[in-house]
């Protein structure tokens, strides 16, 4: 399953739903509740819950994790490291009931996509990092991704990697290339386009495509980007609503063009060198799955620095050349340029790892969808998929 997994609107909708009747302000946390007592000093663990797939392994025994052997060797903190999140709204519904009800969640450090750790922030169900203490987040983390909207200065959250959602297409069965997101809807693309069905990864490129400023973004902007959308549906252009299935499309040629993850692509050219990756001249999103730190956490400063740890430009180096994600520590590209086996040297110039100064131009984080607008919207936008 994608670690960009697809939005469950419906599911989302129900979520905000139950928070709802429960009422919103009996869920939220005071900044003074969200402190456990921190074992740090005299429990030298913690529990890391990732996504599958999501971190470096050795190639000779998978049950191995260099970059976190490594932070364990160094500090003497044992990591219990669960890949467990498969979904980002299952993870919530795991983890929520602990938390409005301000108990442990057992899980000292977790990673969830940027517009559901939005949801985290505003409920006040993660602490704060102490940066003092992290001193190579404080240097090294990329400033694109230093000031989203739902979370300033990243207090709560450090991105773990980043990507962009942008366009993949095969160039040499289409015969042309795609430069921009109204080239998806040439007539010869017809019943040859898919688009992503989760609300959150689909619509901020579908805006951006509209000359829309996607930090920014309205309610009308949304609704004319819903217009647009199911027109297409109704005329059979768009062939259908994808999760991370869009790969097997457009690896058969079933599709010719869609929306897709910068970090999937990377592997899909692998195997076939036609398929190209496009940031459209009117942009596309730029997202990050991020590192958070749970309410009444029993190893807040172990979790911390494990965090800091992520951001040494060599160990980021040695985990971005696995993972092929937007590399969130740019100062990692250096490491890798140097490195004397080819191919990791050659990730260093790969855009969808270490974008370029052109390609960053084109690339904006979109305003999160509010709790307010969410319910709606899903529903909207869940008539038009068809969930």
């Amino acid at each position: 399953m994608s670690r960009r997994s697809l939005l469950r609107a419906l599911g989302a909708g129900a979520a905000g739903a139950t928070l709802a009747g429960c009422g919103v302000p009996a869920a939220f946390v005071e900044p003074g509740d969200r402190a456990g007592h921190d074992s740090s000093a005299t429990d030298h663990t913690l529990h890391f819950a990732n996504w599958p797939l999501y971190i470096d392994t050795d190639d000779e025994d998978e049950s191995k994790r260099p970059t976190l052997d490594a932070f364990s060797q160094r500090t003497g903190i044992s990591v219990v490291y669960t890949e467990e999140i498969n979904d980002n709204d299952e993870f919530f519904g795991k983890i929520s009931p602990a938390l409005m009800n301000h108990q442990q969640t057992g899980r000292d450090l977790i990673v969830i996509s940027d517009w559901m750790a939005a949801r985290f922030v505003r409920l006040g169900w993660v602490q704060e990092m102490d940066r003092a203490k992290q001193p190579n987040v404080a240097k090294y983390l990329d400033p694109q991704l230093r000031t989203p909207a739902f979370d300033e200065g990243r207090r709560h959250s450090v991105p773990w990697q980043s990507g962009i959602t942008g366009i993949a297409y095969n160039r040499k069965k289409l015969g042309r290339e795609i430069r921009s997101t109204g080239d998806l809807w040439a007539d010869d693309l017809r019943g040859r386009v898919t688009l992503l069905s989760g609300l959150d990864e689909s619509f901020a490129l579908l805006m951006q495509g509209n000359g829309v400023d996607i930090t920014r973004w309205t309610a009308d902007d949304f609704d004319t980007m819903c217009e647009q959308v199911e027109k297409r549906v109704r005329s059979k252009h768009i062939r259908r609503f994808t999760g991370n299935d869009y790969i097997k499309d457009l690896a058969t040629g079933d599709v010719l063009a869609c929306q897709a993850y910068s970090g999937d692509v990377i592997q899909l050219q692998a195997d076939n060198p036609d398929i190209d990756f496009v940031v459209p001249e009117e942009g596309a999103e730029l997202w990050a799955e991020s590192l958070m730190i749970p309410n009444l956490a029993r190893h807040k400063r172990n979790a911390e620095k494990l965090v800091d740890h992520y951001y040494e430009p060599e160990v980021a180096a040695e985990l971005a050349a696995w993972v092929n994600y937007v590399c969130p520590v740019p100062a990692a590209r250096d490491v890798l340029a140097s490195a004397k086996d080819e191919e990791t040297a050659a990730l260093a110039e790969d855009p969808l790892i270490f974008p370029d100064d052109a390609m960053r131009e084109r690339l904006a984080i979109a305003r999160d969808i509010t709790s307010e607008e969410r319910v709606d919207f899903a529903k909207k936008w869940n008539g038009i998929v068809g969930l």
